[in-house]
């Protein structure tokens, strides 16, 4: 309801003076605010963006919010997914920015779809929605997003965020480009890392999520100077915005229904391959490990392929840091080399997949190793309590 019958639309006393800081701007104004009001805006996903901007959307006074996601609050979310609290720690994200929205503002209607978006349902989700506000974390999902939009003709407001750095735009606005034409096709599989591998700085999605609600709310009110056509880049670290323009591309694919996302992106067939590869390594759990530990052996090296801020977190005893990026570029095998020896190789990570990747390449150089499963994440929940865990 982008151009909603202002006249039918009512404020309550209460409502004017909540507003009022709205209402005195000229650029929103009495009839911007009932805009707000008759507006619905979807978010998916209640994670480090979706934490902030939910929290302004419902202080704004969106009328009707609609939550996409099937996680639960985790300790670790706590440093920058600021709409949850310590004592929803276990419990779903979605009601707990429920709650909290409700806390904001007890007016506003809450949908939740505690469920993954998917090609089976992302119509039916999205269709009742103004605007849709993309707050996920993996490229599947985005490119779902992207086309149930442009499907549905409905704005998306994109953000995302790595370590340092983030970037924000509008997509599918007034003629404007779609997801597809800022990434024609998705990354290999595992070549961006996730936060939980590369981190992410607890402020940066605040950022990138408050400008995802700016959006949001100007193309409420209809505003012209939208983030359509522009990328916003924004790096924390040296504190510096950078845009760059971006237009539509006109051989571009049709987008005339939604397809299968996980096998465009290429995630069944990386599975696939990692499941190959493991199947090619042996693998011992933390257990043993502790077994060949206690028993004072000296026929082997554990190797720790993290990375050396993770190594200072946490360290399985007697471990040997080298790490995956110096195995990939080379520069690490001989050192792996004099380290073993003629000695037994075990090597580990934080859960058991960067390993995996490092006995893989060290296997085409003739070094055999064992893969610990589950890694140091395992190793403190079932070995060692007193390593943190992170």
């Amino acid at each position: 309801m982008l151009n909603p019958n202002l006249e039918a639309i009512e404020l309550s006393k209460e409502e004017y003076q909540r507003y009022s800081r709205h209402i005195i701007l000229p650029e929103v104004g009495l009839d911007g605010q009932k805009r707000l009001k008759a507006a619905s805006v979807l978010c998916i996903g209640t994670g480090g963006l979706g934490s902030p901007l939910l929290l302004y959307l419902a202080a704004a006074g969106v009328g009707r919010i609609g939550i996409v996601d099937f996680d639960i609050v985790d300790s670790s979310n706590l440093q920058r997914q600021i709409i949850h609290g310590t004592s929803w720690v276990g419990k779903p994200k979605i009601q707990s920015a429920k709650n909290r929205i409700l806390e904001i503002n007890p007016d506003c209607q809450v949908d939740l779809y505690e469920t993954a978006l998917t090609s089976a349902n992302a119509l039916d989700i999205l269709a009742p929605y103004d605007v849709v506000i993309d707050g996920t974390d993996n490229f599947p999902t985005r490119y779902l997003t992207n086309d149930a939009c442009v499907l549905l003709n409905k704005p998306n407001v994109y953000g995302s965020i790595f370590r340092f750095e983030g970037q924000a735009t509008v997509f599918n606005y007034q003629d404007g480009p779609n997801y597809r034409d800022l990434y024609p096709e998705p990354p290999p599989p595992g070549m961006v890392p996730s936060c939980a591998e590369g981190g992410v700085l607890g402020v940066l999605p605040g950022i990138i999520g408050t400008i995802q609600a700016t959006e949001a709310i100007k193309i409420i009110l209809g505003a012209e100077n939208t983030l359509s056509g522009r990328l916003l880049l924004y790096n924390a670290w040296d504190m510096k915005f950078r845009e760059l323009k971006l237009r539509p591309n006109p051989e571009r694919p049709v987008i005339e229904k939604l397809i299968d996302y996980e096998q465009f992106c290429g995630i069944p067939q990386a599975r696939a391959e990692a499941a190959k590869q493991q199947q090619a390594i042996a693998e011992i759990t933390v257990r043993e490990l502790k077994q060949i530990l206690d028993s004072d052996a000296k026929d082997f090296v554990l190797l720790d392929v993290r990375n050396p801020n993770e190594y200072e977190i946490a360290r399985i005893p007697d471990s040997v840091l080298v790490p995956l990026s110096e195995i990939e570029n080379g520069s690490g095998i001989e050192k792996i080399k004099e380290l073993t020896n003629g000695h037994k190789l075990i090597a580990h990570c934080k859960m058991g997949g960067r390993s995996a990747k490092a006995l893989g390449i060290l296997k085409k150089a003739g070094i055999e190793g064992i893969n610990v499963k589950g890694g140091i994440a395992a190793w403190s929940k079932e070995v060692d309590p007193s390593v943190p865990e992170y």
